[in-house]
């Protein structure tokens, strides 16, 4: 993960990152069911819970509750199937090029494109979003199959920066700009951004890097806009040390090597699993997809193509 040239905005340093010799973790004595659900690739923590709530899952027969600790020997069903507890110990990770007119939930009630519907799909576990982006902004997006490793960079304590690459309309002046890195009052509580450069543009259109540390709904368009001014185009393009490559082009993907897994890890204070390592002739595969998203996306926005078939799981 290449530091890119044009961003000015002071990066916080990595993390120590634990050897990637680290021996795979074993299920330890009294985990509780919803963290050792989420380590195995079954979704996010926050989510294993919900479906906890919602009775989806059992412990020995009977419905498991929030908090229930869990041994080796015992069983775990979700929805009555199975669940293998010693599973996800490699483990995949995505760098997806997120365009406009994608939501980044699993369904949709409107019916339109989820990030999800893009992604190569998994003999086992699923993809796990690691933070969101709305209907109408692109950029870079990490998925994993760790649900501990997506939780634990989610975290608001895990103060993670979020650059993004902003289009404003308006006449942006040295005291808004001074507002906003101080912080200013959102329905939802205070809000700022730790850094704005100037991006370049003229007139009423300009360009500017900013950066957040955390990740609330419409934050970087709300901020402007509490100053009069219109985001036209929102882009994201850094999630703390992982910068989104110049050669990937929009609705494409690519997997992330054992050296860019790590990295993740150290960022999120975990020691590290292995990456699975794919044959050539699944790497080769996964290339080919990632190519035809990627041409899919660009004709859907220079046509303007609404057609839409979500692909059938096998």
């Amino acid at each position: 993960m290449k530091n890119s040239q044009r961003s000015k905005t002071p990066k916080k340093q990595a993390k120590t990152i634990v050897s990637a010799e680290h021996q795979e973790r074993e299920l330890q004595p009294g985990e509780k069911v919803q963290k050792v659900l989420a380590r195995v690739g079954l979704g996010s923590r926050r989510e294993m819970e919900r479906w906890i709530e919602a009775g989806r899952v059992e412990l020995d027969g009977k419905q498991a509750k929030l908090g229930d600790r869990v041994s080796a020997e015992q069983v775990i069903k979700v929805d009555g199937k199975p669940v293998e507890i010693t599973a996800g110990e490699k483990v995949r990770c995505l760098l997806y090029h997120k365009p406009v007119g994608e939501v980044c939930s699993r369904k949709d009630p409107e019916g339109r494109r989820t990030v999800f519907d893009s992604l190569p799909a998994l003999k086992s576990g699923r993809w796990i979003v690691i933070g969101r982006l709305d209907y109408n902004t692109s950029g870079l997006l990490l998925f994993t199959t760790d649900g501990e490793l997506a939780n634990s960079l989610m975290h608001p304590s895990s103060m993670i920066e979020r650059e993004y690459l902003v289009r404003v309309m308006g006449n942006v002046s040295l005291d808004i700009i001074n507002t906003l890195r101080e912080g200013v009052m959102l329905d939802d509580g205070p809000a700022r951004f730790t850094d704005v450069v100037d991006g370049g543009g003229e007139g009423i259109n300009r360009w500017f890097y900013v950066v957040l540390m955390e990740g609330r709904n419409r934050e970087v368009r709300r901020l402007w806009e509490s100053q009069g001014l219109t985001v036209s185009r929102l882009k994201r393009v850094r999630y703390g040390n992982v910068f989104i490559p110049p050669k990937l082009k929009k609705g494409e993907w690519m997997e992330l090597p054992n050296k860019d897994v790590e990295v993740l890890y150290g960022m999120a204070g975990m020691p590290p699993k292995g990456a699975q390592v794919l044959n050539p002739k699944e790497q080769e595969k996964l290339d080919r997809l990632s190519k035809k998203s990627g041409r899919k996306a660009n004709r859907r926005m220079f046509e303007g193509d609404d057609k839409f078939v979500r692909r059938k799981k096998r």
